[in-house]
């Protein structure tokens, strides 16, 4: 998943993104209102982590503008207002969850996976296409009685195609969803993901297709 955190404390913006890097996810810093909305325009995002008191606004008005503009992209605040009232008004403007600072990263990890999977129209972690069975939580993906053990790169890029099957991905949009926006990858890198995932593919239903000129694109036979 792509993370876009909107914080200005960069000591705790910097263990956020650590934290969830570790778990395999990409995530862009955005420390102002500014350079989130210059993020937000030349990127896509799975979730927005969103603080409410930045140098150059309010939070709030962020999510209000995102939700006029038909944003569908969910997005938690983080803030460190725990009045009722003030977590009622960020609900009432658009938000799918908030988190009182400060917060365990357990804790947000499992809020971040939940609003996903409310999001997804799903209850569970697992997903199912044709006969595999995918846990990106556990990061395995399971072909009849063969449990196989993904690495973060594969396990995301498998994310991403499962969430939308039968959609033509272009290696520049997969580029996108699987680096952050300042790393130095080419889309070579896609080639490679993409081969392993078809090697652990062996043997199921289910195919990565290459569209040519176009991209891939996942289904089944």
């Amino acid at each position: 998943m792509r993370y876009l955190l909107v914080e200005d404390n960069e000591s705790l913006a910097q263990a956020v993104s650590d934290r969830l890097s570790l778990a395999g996810h990409v995530v862009d810093h955005a420390p102002t209102l500014e350079q989130a909305r210059h993020f937000m325009a030349i990127a896509g995002y799975d979730l927005i982590l969103l603080d409410i008191m930045l140098p150059d606004g309010d939070g709030r008005n962020f999510l209000e503008a995102h939700r006029k503009q038909a944003g569908a992209t969910p997005v938690i605040v983080l803030t460190a207002r725990s009045e009722v009232s003030d977590r009622v008004g960020v609900l009432d403007l658009g938000a799918d969850d908030y988190v009182t600072k400060p917060f365990d990263f357990a804790e947000l990890e499992a809020r971040c996976r939940a609003v996903l999977r409310r999001r997804g129209g799903g209850a569970r972690n697992q997903r199912v296409l044709g006969d595999i069975a995918f846990d990106p939580l556990a990061g395995t993906l399971q072909i009849a009685d063969r449990v196989i053990h993904l690495r973060n790169r594969e396990l995301r890029l498998l994310e991403v195609f499962i969430a939308a099957p039968n959609q033509i991905f272009s290696k520049a949009k997969l580029v996108d969803r699987l680096f952050s926006y300042d790393a130095d990858v080419s889309e070579n890198a896609i080639e490679v993901y993409v081969a392993r995932l078809r090697r652990h593919l062996a043997g199921s239903h289910v195919r990565i297709v290459t569209v040519r000129g176009l991209g891939y694109r996942l289904g089944t036979q």
